[in-house]
């Protein structure tokens, strides 16, 4: 959360919410955004918003309203889209399996763009704008082969991953809008992958774009979206972010030839991750020959982005205790070894009822959530200026088998 705002008492809202609790800074997304906008002055570019970084209605709405689009990746989402206040004209659909059920929601509800990520895809695309008799716009997802130097689980845009397609078939789907009437070619989706704080693979991927864009507007197909989507790497460690202008002006050069083309950008964890945080209580401490463990109530099904990929998030006690800093893994109640949320992390020393504040929690968060080992899922709260207000309750026992049957 940024520096400059009104921080909330934390210990404050632990104890009138409980934990774990996610708490978001309603400020700290706006001045993101405001950021971003002041990055990317090329004309007419739309910052949709990735709402698989935190889907909350609340959080949703604070872009909405500043007039941001949205990029989902599923029935569902685009249903919190539009709940949430996103137009339907600045809402993009992406995803490699999209039902036809989505499809076709996406289709009456008249969005943006389809992001095609094959010619089957396309197929079941067309098929359902020829039965509901409303031409389908989409983009073509290309897959660049780019490595991106992040995390093997979040990079999307090498030969092997399943996003997107190659050149000769990002031609051909491309061609398919000229022959059909039901299907309207937009232009061009690239996005390589997620936490990269480097330009380099940026401009790489703008380049193979660059490349099939001429190769179009040779045969006369007409270009008018760019989605360079997001991936946008915030520092974690100190290893600094990625730099906004620096990426704005690759971008700018590499589509200098097409000024009438909308460039889209997809940011989700830069827009949220560093507004959010999660609040957990120690419960217990213990050692082992080898370890020092400090046991929270928040787990891997609360935060699972730590045990999914090893991901790094800051960590510290919301009021420090005098004494030696020492190593511990903070683990969580969760019947699994991969249960934990930092290893051979320095910490102060902790007492159980000491709180613990997650930084950097506020994108895939809440949103990778489960009910594994049968815990409900935690509260959120969102802060704006000195006012606090619940925007999610607290799961209880009873809404964890709500829907069983027998």
């Amino acid at each position: 959360m940024a520096a400059r705002n009104p921080r909330p008492d934390l210990p404050l809202l632990a104890r009138r919410f409980g934990t774990p609790l996610y708490v978001y800074s309603q400020d700290d997304i706006q001045e993101r955004l405001v950021r971003l906008r002041k990055s990317f002055r090329r004309p007419g570019t739309l910052i949709c918003y990735a709402l698989k970084a935190n889907s909350s209605r609340a959080v949703c709405r604070i872009l909405a309203q500043a007039g941001a689009g949205a990029e989902v990746v599923s029935g569902g989402e685009l249903l919190r889209a539009g709940a949430a206040g996103f137009s339907p004209d600045k809402t993009v659909f992406s995803g490699v399996g999209k039902t036809a059920e989505e499809m076709s929601l996406g289709l009456r509800r008249g969005i943006l763009s389809f992001h095609v990520e094959s010619s089957e895809e396309l197929d079941a695309l067309e098929y359902l704008a020829r039965r509901l008799r409303k031409p389908a716009p989409y983009c073509v997802r290309l897959n660049p082969d780019v490595q991106a130097r992040t995390h093997p689980h979040v990079t999307t845009g090498r030969a092997e991953n399943k996003f997107g397609v190659e050149e000769a078939d990002a031609l051909a789907m491309a061609r398919r809008g000229r022959k059909s009437p039901w299907l309207r070619f937009q232009g061009l989706h690239c996005h390589i992958g997620s936490q990269i704080r480097d330009t380099g693979p940026f401009g790489r991927a703008a380049a193979a774009v660059a490349r099939i864009l001429r190769l179009l507007e040779a045969e006369g197909l007409e270009v008018s979206l760019i989605d360079m989507g997001g991936g946008f790497g915030i520092s974690q460690q100190g290893e600094g972010a990625l730099d906004l202008a620096g990426l704005a002006r690759t971008y700018s050069r590499a589509f200098a030839a097409w000024p009438r083309a909308r460039l889209i950008i997809e940011p989700g964890r830069y827009l949220v991750a560093e507004a959010g945080i999660l609040l957990t209580r120690v419960l217990y401490r213990k050692k082992t020959s080898r370890r020092r463990f400090v046991v929270v109530d928040a787990a891997m099904n609360d935060l699972a982005r730590p045990a999914l990929y090893g991901a790094f998030h800051p960590i510290v006690a919301l009021r420090p205790r005098p004494g030696l800093r020492q190593r511990v893994d903070v683990v969580g109640p969760i019947c699994e070894s991969g249960d934990f949320l930092a290893r051979q992390r320095l910490l102060p020393p902790v007492e159980p009822g000491d709180i613990l504040a997650v930084r950097q929690a506020g994108a895939y968060g809440f949103a990778m959530s489960s009910q594994y080992n049968s815990r409900p899922k935690p509260a959120e709260v969102l802060v704006s200026g000195r006012k606090t207000r619940l925007i999610r309750r607290r799961e209880t026992i009873r809404d964890l088998i709500c829907q069983e049957i027998g």
